[in-house]
This record gives C-alpha cells, structure tokens and sequence, in this order.
C-alpha cells in the first residue's frame, strides 16, 4: 500500500517526509481495515514529526483524521461491516492515516455524515472530539438553551479546535462565545462560525473583554500559546472559574489559581484510546452525535484549505502552513 512516513524526527526544513511502500495490515479483534479516502493534518502531526523517530529502522506514518470506508473486520467487531462509510482520529500509539489503508478500533470510529463530502467530513474528527470532550467531558459546560449566565473565551479560536468550538458553545450551549483572532480575515471567519464577540489576543484580553462590557469570564479555553497568555487569562476570569488547554507550555505556576479558586483542566482526546478507558467507547457515540447535527444543519465543516492528493510534497507543505500558526481552519488532502 502507499503511505508517507519518514524515519527520523526531524524540523520541517529538513523535509524528511517520503512516499513509501508498505505491507498491508490485517484486521483482528476490535480492529476496523480501512481504505483511507481522505485525511487532514493537525498540529499533532508537526509536534511528533519533531520529536518522534520511527522504531526499529522502520517508517513512522503520521496522521490522525481520516474518512475512510471500512475493508474487512477483525473476530470481536460488533458496530460495523466492510462498505461503511466512516470517520475516526484514531490512536496517536499506532500507525497513522498518512497511508492507503489503516486499522482502527470500532470503539473510536463514527458513521461519517451523509451530507459532507469525504475531504469536508475528514476536517472534524480530532477537532470535534476535542472540543467536544472539553466542554463537556472537562469542563462540565451543561448543554441546552436555559439561561446559565456562563461565557467561554477561546483563545486561538480560529484553528481547527476553535472553528468546531466556537460552533458548538453557540449552537449546543446558553453561553456567551468569545473568540480570539489577530487577523481580518480569520476574525471574520469567526463571526461566520457564530461568536458573539472576536477580540484581538496580541492585545490584552482582559481590557479588551472590559470594553466589551463582559469584564470577567466563567471559563477560558487556551488553544496555543497558553504561557504566554497565563496572567491575563487568570485576570480575565471570574473566582471560581475554570481554565481549559490542550497546547504543552513548558511550565505553568499553579498557586497563582488559588486566590480566585481557579481550576485546571487539560484535554487529550487520545486519552481514551491510549488507555483502552472504559467508556472508551464514547467516542464512537460522540462522532456519530456530531455526524447528525452535521446532516441537520446545525454545525457546519471547518474546511480551510484543500492540499490536493495525499502524498510526501503536500504534507510537507500542509506541516510548513500549520507551523507558522497562520493556517484558518484545517487542511484537507483527498486520495492517493
């Protein structure tokens, strides 16, 4: 099968990424074989491009996004049979969607939306996993349309996270969105989406959430550069409120959340796969969740840009765009 890989972690200048050939895999147990029909890339990929070798001389596959329709199926499957159509982030531990064909545990893949074409549908997967399980799995933002006083800063709201975010807060919550944005056009992409306000996050938030008339947030999800944004965020928020992030600051000083009684919360949502947790299975039911308000029209595919075919020279420069933090909602790539 064709895949990309590389074999040693390396800076994007380098630009190890090849075309390879590899062995088909075969699926056994909860395992789904699938053919990988379209895929997006996510700063993961560039964060373990940079860090992560291949083992034992081999090629490590990136990519964790995919549609894909199902091939054969392993002895314990129960959800699916070959000829569906599905989507999936899959397990960072394993061998990525960056190839023509995958396994994947049934318990973490979704029915794709009908509605999307398959590089529309690749967009969601991670992103929706992670917004979704921050809101609600993290944060314990409480869905439904009742009053509940609460707001949600997103900072970096613009990206492949904050695009499904600012969507599901408005659409699924009674919270106030606010998004962050420092460029025109990405502002207004969140405008599109549905936030309530866009501020600028090289200006300072707090003043800025002042001069909204909002002055203090219920929670504030950080995106990237969460270090660099740590005491405006702690002013911005209310006492008793909760801070949310999924970027890795080399360090954070947790006593300066005590005076408000601030909390924490970190978000991975390969946490369940890597654990085989029990309820691991929520992120089946979570995609197929976010595949029907998809086909009902109430959230809509965070396409930014379409990369063309998925192969070493598109990835490359769908790594280049991501690193330069520029990038508007999440890029596609389509066959091989």
């Amino acid at each position: 099968m064709k895949a990309i890989g590389y074999k040693h972690a390396h800076a994007i200048s380098e630009n190890k990424l090849v075309d390879i050939e590899l062995p088909a895999p075969v699926a056994s147990g909860h395992d789904l074989l699938v053919e990988v029909k379209a895929i997006s890339v996510n700063p993961v990929d560039t964060k373990i491009r940079n860090n992560v070798s291949a083992a034992d001389n081999g090629y490590k596959v990136l990519g964790w996004d995919a549609v894909a329709v199902v091939k054969a199926v392993g002895e314990k499957v129960s959800l699916f049979q070959p000829g569906d159509r599905v989507w999936y982030a899959g397990d960072i531990s394993r061998s990525g969607s960056n190839a023509e064909l995958q396994l994947v545990d049934e318990r973490i893949v979704g029915f794709a939306p009908d509605s999307l074409t398959d590089a529309e549908a690749a967009a969601l997967p991670l992103t929706a996993i992670t917004a979704w399980e921050m809101l609600f799995d993290r944060l314990q933002i409480q869905p439904g349309k009742q009053h509940s006083g609460q707001s949600v800063l997103i900072i970096g709201a613009a990206g492949g996270v904050g695009s499904i975010l600012v969507q599901l807060v408005r659409k699924l919550t009674a919270a106030t969105v606010i998004g962050t944005a420092s460029r025109p056009e990405t502002q207004t992409w969140l405008t599109q989406l549905g936030a309530h306000h866009v501020i600028d996050h090289s200006q300072s938030l707090s003043q800025q959430l002042k001069q909204l008339g909002i002055g203090q947030v219920s929670h504030v999800i950080s995106l990237n550069n969460s270090s660099e944004h740590y005491a405006e965020i702690i002013e911005s928020l209310q006492p008793q409120g909760k801070f949310g992030l999924i970027d890795d600051p080399e360090s954070l000083d947790a006593t300066k959340l005590k005076r408000k009684s601030l909390s924490l919360h970190w978000e991975l949502m390969f946490t369940r796969s890597l654990y085989q947790t029990d309820d691991m299975i929520a992120q089946h039911r979570l995609l197929n969740e976010i595949a029907r308000l998809i086909d009902d029209g109430i959230l809509v595919t965070t396409v930014g840009s379409h990369f063309g075919r998925i192969n070493a020279e598109n990835l490359y420069r769908a790594h280049q765009l991501l690193e330069s933090q520029k990038a508007r909602g999440k890029i596609v790539l389509e066959g091989f």
